[in-house]
């Protein structure tokens, strides 16, 4: 309790990278004080983390979270030309988003099969993270919202055009890791989210002479491309 009367609420998390780690510390602090104002939310980095080779070496991001327990402020009231599950997962995602520090506009558009979440701005390397491990983890979350909520399409989560880049690099990695595996080679991938990794075996599914396989364990877990 703080001179003022007000409580304050901290919480430590951990994770891959800073980003991950503040995410998720904001989870908790959601869990501990529904209703928290997202601009009282400070973050202090404890560990940036260290990822090593297949798991050697490797060391987490500490994160460290406190917020004033009793600021809060109404949720936004929905767009009127926004749907249910358009306004759901627009409002975690700015949550999150305004959580990290980050400024960003969010847009969110549903489909009948998939709901897109698009985040602009100038700065968004925090949100996307690295290997776009934090975007990744922020659209799993996203995700099981969703389909808790009683909506079951798929939620995709992007920031400033990463998927599309991403996608395009990944599959010319895959191409090329193909053509060495046809001619025999067993090809090792770097490690790679599920997302990623998903996007390589879909490209390859259909390459004649070879097959795809994920092996290790997350966090390091990896596609072998070899020969069919």
């Amino acid at each position: 309790m703080s001179d003022d009367g007000t409580a304050h609420v901290s919480v430590e998390a951990t994770g891959e990278t800073a980003g991950e780690a503040k995410w998720k510390a904001l989870r908790d602090l959601e869990r501990l004080a529904p209703g928290l104002d997202k601009e009282s939310v400070q973050f202090q980095v404890v560990s940036e983390g260290e990822r090593g080779l297949l798991g050697v070496g490797y060391a987490p991001a500490r994160v460290i979270a406190t917020a004033v327990a009793n600021a809060a402020t109404p949720a936004p009231a929905p767009r009127e030309d926004e749907s249910e599950v358009e306004t759901h997962a627009r409002e975690l995602v700015e949550r999150v988003v305004g959580a990290m520090g980050i400024v960003a506009r969010v847009e969110v558009r549903e489909t009948d099969d998939e709901v897109f979440v698009t985040c602009s701005g100038d700065e968004l390397g925090l949100l996307i993270g690295k290997h776009g491990q934090t975007i990744d983890a922020l659209q799993a979350v996203a995700n099981a919202a969703v389909y808790r909520s009683g909506t079951h399409k798929p939620v995709t989560v992007d920031a400033a055009g990463y998927r599309d880049r991403r996608r395009l690099t990944l599959e010319g990695i895959a191409v090329r890791s193909a053509e060495r595996a046809a001619q025999g080679e067993r090809v090792l991938l770097e490690p790679m989210s599920p997302v990623e990794r998903k996007v390589v075996h879909e490209r390859l599914k259909e390459f004649p002479g070879v097959q795809t396989a994920s092996e290790g364990t997350e966090p390091n877990r990896y596609v072998v491309v070899l020969p069919a």
